[in-house]
């Protein structure tokens, strides 16, 4: 159900806006960007990182940290990586189709589906652009809400989530670029040579 925020907009055109951002991020087979991460809690101060991010589909990604530099998180299809200089060691995780990849990230690994994975929509326009609002289908969700600001050329510039916490993490992106050849080990992870790999399960635990 789609609950109308702007008088006069029409139900199709929005629908239309969401098949068009949609169709720009499924298509291409690879992308990179620039990304600015904040994240604020309850009691805590806002932490924000920021690097480049690029993109192999399907189920390729590696966010390159310069704030704070060396981190890294990438993932090869079958395994995500995890790596911080401060904390002197890698955590290694399987890759599933969980909630929590599909949506609110989908858009960047080519499967964005906004009605299998959100519901109740609200949307607003703001300086030529669309905000949108919507809480995510499924009940085992680690967040309750997500924001995506879309431009006029249907790229999502700003990204925001909202955990059970109270929490809220937002992503900016920019200098989007499409079909960008990398090779291919970049995708690969490389251990920094001495440091342990923690096999880490999805819950946060280490594997046994």
């Amino acid at each position: 159900m789609l609950g109308l925020s702007l008088v006069g907009f029409a139900q199709t055109d929005f629908q239309q806006v969401l098949k068009s951002v949609e169709q720009h991020y499924n298509q291409p087979k690879t992308m990179q960007f620039l990304f600015q991460q904040s994240f604020a809690g309850p009691g805590r101060m806002t932490r924000v990182e920021s690097g480049e991010l690029t993109l192999s589909k399907p189920g390729k990604m590696r966010w390159d940290y310069t704030v704070p530099a060396g981190k890294v998180f990438l993932t090869d299809g079958t395994y995500a990586w995890f790596y911080s200089p401060s904390a002197g060691r890698v955590e290694r995780t399987k890759t599933k189709e969980s909630a929590d990849l599909r949506a609110p990230l989908a858009f960047l690994m080519g499967r964005l589906d906004f009605q299998r994975d959100f519901r109740e929509f609200r949307y607003r326009t703001e300086n030529g652009e669309y905000h949108v609002v919507a809480a995510p289908k499924s009940s085992k969700a680690p967040y309750t809400e997500v924001e995506f600001i879309v431009t006029t050329d249907f790229t999502i510039r700003e990204l925001a989530v909202k955990g059970h916490d109270r929490s809220l993490m937002r992503f900016r992106f920019s200098l989007e670029r499409a079909n960008v050849k990398f090779p291919p080990a970049h995708f690969t992870f490389q251990p920094p040579a001495g440091i342990p790999i923690v096999d880490v399960q999805d819950d946060g635990n280490e594997a046994k």
